[in-house]
């Protein structure tokens, strides 16, 4: 018999607890979808949760009768903020998964919800729920098809790390080598399906409560990349890849992939030793510059963003490790490679044209490069706001030129309550190609400010240099002509040579003036 998707919007009529409840049971039988007892009970108590948040916006904010924009009613919104956010880090951390994943891509997005939100969700990216032994065992004697004890002399209890999807234990295989077993927590796959689809119900009904706030490209992109990063094998694939684009940094260490002992749930690699990015206090004992593992992060990302198009879309501190060597400096471990960005040619070009006009203050081209990339109109400011994060003044200034300051990190938080709707619009508006390079970008840039790095204009100098080597390799490819070609390649060494002086100067700062002699705007790109 014939079965008919049910339309959310009149389920609506009847309360939002029970529409969301029956509108995404029945939404579920017609996909095919197992709704076991657990599964209800998991929909409810998410169900439970939106009721609750929405109640707290609408009893305690909406029904203030205060005037927006007043301090009552910034004060007030913050307190309704911080209250929601916790009742949603109540639901991750209860129902684990999916919406662990997805508190974790909201705390990486740093200027682009509000504070409150970002604060209180950070907690996930190192204290994520772990599982048990007994189901760490269960996953491994399922996939690897022998009992774990034939396989691993010892698996330390206690996980290195845990994440929403799975966790990392250290073992020692019987001929000794020491390796991190990555297992997938056993009720993620059973539980995935179900959990997208009532997030894709939440979403709906906020959109319904609020519809100047559209989240729908946060359920796109969650169910875009959910499958490729429940399979592990795709991310030892990734590994790879990743591994033998970026041979020539000898300072970047992937972990090789045990493919004998590797399935779709379960990831055993090279065991790597390092201390997290972010921990100062190992940092600084064992002797490793911060600049340099900043400068080093911004040659790697740069290059893979502008030149490579495939782009680890995770760093967030828990995935890259740092350590001393005696060949190498500095080593980065980059860890976790299960979620990708793979970008266009014709998207990286847009791109890089889009912070070379932002390193120039120059707002037509900043216009036509966001138009390019999906915002058009006057919101391509509040859209270089977001690329950078940093206020509109501080662009106009500059930001290779001007110190971000914590007045000006204060402003930036402080106005975005008032462009939340325009921000929301961005978001489902955007190529979705931006949406994992904005949060890559803030996870970043929340490295340098941990490192108190971000002073230092040698990170701009470097994306500035690929910005250029991107746009002028493409301009390369699609040119035919010997001589033109040669014309290309010397237009791009001055321009690589007028960055380098730029910052030099730049950096000296009392012979700043001199940059006038070489042009008011060192980093225009000269058309061809």
């Amino acid at each position: 018999m014939a079965m008919h998707r049910f339309k959310l919007g009149p389920i609506l009529k009847y309360g939002t607890f029970g529409g969301l409840a029956v509108g995404t049971f029945f939404s579920l039988r017609t996909n095919d979808y197992q709704v076991d007892s657990i599964g209800i009970v998991r929909l409810s108590r998410a169900a439970a949760a939106v009721f609750d948040i929405t109640s707290v916006y609408r009893k305690k904010l909406y029904q203030s009768g205060l005037d927006k924009g007043s301090l009552e009613y910034n004060n007030l919104l913050s307190y309704c903020h911080k209250e929601a956010a916790e009742k949603l880090l109540q639901l991750c951390c209860t129902n684990k998964g999916v919406y662990i994943k997805v508190g974790q891509h909201i705390a990486a997005l740093d200027y682009l919800v509000p504070e409150e939100y970002v604060q209180t969700m950070k907690i996930l990216h190192s204290r994520a729920p772990s599982s048990t032994l007994q189901d760490v065992y269960k996953v491994l004697k399922e996939d690897l098809k022998r009992n774990p004890n034939e396989i691993f002399k010892s698996i330390e209890l206690e996980p290195l790390g845990a994440a929403s999807l799975a966790q990392v234990h250290k073992a020692v295989l019987h001929d000794g080598t020491t390796v991190a077993v990555k297992v997938q927590h056993a009720y993620v796959q059973g539980n995935s399906r179900v959990d997208m689809k009532t997030m894709e119900s939440l979403v709906k009904i906020v959109s319904w409560l609020f519809p100047d706030f559209k989240f729908q490209w946060l359920v796109d992109e969650t169910k875009k990349n959910l499958p490729k990063e429940l399979n592990f094998e795709e991310e030892g694939k990734n590994a790879e890849k990743i591994s033998e684009s970026f041979r020539h940094y000898e300072w970047l260490k992937v972990p090789k992939i045990r493919w004998d002992l590797t399935t779709p749930r379960v990831l055993t690699m090279e065991y790597l030793e390092g201390g997290q990015v972010n921990d100062l206090n190992y940092i600084k004992d064992n002797g490793i510059n911060p600049y340099e593992v900043t400068e080093k992060l911004g040659k790697l990302y740069s290059e893979m963003i502008f030149m490579n198009g495939f782009v680890h879309s995770d760093p967030h501190p828990g995935n890259i490790l740092v350590r001393n060597s005696s060949n190498n400096g500095c080593e980065v471990l980059l860890l976790d490679h299960g979620l990708y960005a793979t970008l266009s040619k014709e998207f990286r070009v847009s791109y890089a044209n889009l912070w070379l006009s932002i390193l120039n203050s120059d707002r037509a081209a900043m216009r036509m490069y966001s138009d390019k990339l999906g915002i058009h109109g006057d919101l391509y400011g509040l859209f270089a706001c977001m690329v950078t994060g940093r206020s509109w003044d501080s662009i106009m200034q500059g930001i290779d030129k001007r110190q971000q300051t914590a007045q000006d990190m204060n402003k930036v938080k402080q106005a975005l309550p008032r462009y939340l709707p325009q921000i929301s619009g961005i978001l489902e508006n955007v190529n979705r190609q931006m949406l994992l390079i904005l949060k890559t970008n803030d996870l970043i840039r929340g490295i340098e400010h941990t490192l108190h790095t971000h002073c230092r204009k040698a990170a701009f100098k470097v994306m500035s240099q690929y910005c250029v080597k991107s746009i002028y390799q493409d301009k390369l490819e699609i040119s035919h002509s010997r001589f033109q070609k040669l014309k290309i390649k010397i237009i791009e060494k001055w321009l690589l040579f007028k960055i380098n002086l730029y910052y030099v100067l730049l950096n000296l700062g009392n012979l700043y003036s001199i940059v006038i002699n070489i042009g008011q705007k060192p980093l225009q790109v000269i058309e061809s």
